[in-house]
């Protein structure tokens, strides 16, 4: 998702999902003791320095960021 009204990483905020998808909900067995403690974020962010392209369904945007993003965007639109 391109969410052209959030200008930065930090103001996403990242859904943490249930311990019980790492813990044992895909699995025949429990893969984690019980009781362990769970970090399980639905997503993170990466920093921008460690991007080179950002692929969409309606092309690869590439730096300028802001440009490429809004040419796709309107591209998507029309």
């Amino acid at each position: 998702t391109i969410d052209l009204a959030t200008r930065t990483g930090e103001e996403i905020v990242i859904e943490r999902r249930p311990e019980a998808e790492v813990t044992d909900m895909w699995y025949e067995q429990r893969m984690a003791p019980k009781g362990i403690q769970v970090y399980n974020p639905a997503f993170d962010v990466t920093d921008h320095a460690d991007i080179t392209g950002i692929i969409t369904e309606y092309g690869i945007v590439y730096p300028p960021y802001e440009e490429g993003i809004r040419a796709v965007m309107e591209g998507k639109r029309g």
